[in-house]
């Protein structure tokens, strides 16, 4: 049961963040306001939206590397196979 709970509060704390991500254009606005807010949990609230932003970069950087290293591999791929096509066709 109290997995459950903390769980579900869990997730409810990264959809608000989500939705406050989408939100502010600005990440560099949003960092000096979260340190003037004087309620200790919208301020919590800012900094895990700001860590998601963070986190959510990154992820974004490495998912385009890993696609581009994917599609060398593909090409590489495509090339072995129709070699190995003529020489079989020949």
């Amino acid at each position: 049961m109290k997995i459950s709970v903390f769980a579900t509060s869990a997730i409810f704390v990264v959809v608000l963040s989500n939705s406050y991500a989408w939100a502010q254009d600005n990440s560099a606005t949003t960092a000096p306001a979260a340190a003037e807010h004087p309620d200790e949990i919208v301020r919590m609230h800012q900094q895990v939206a700001a860590a998601n932003r963070v986190y959510n970069k990154k992820v974004a950087a490495a998912k385009k590397v890993f696609d581009e290293k994917k599609a060398e591999a593909r090409k590489e791929r495509d090339a072995a196979i129709a070699a190995a096509h003529q020489r079989v066709g020949q």
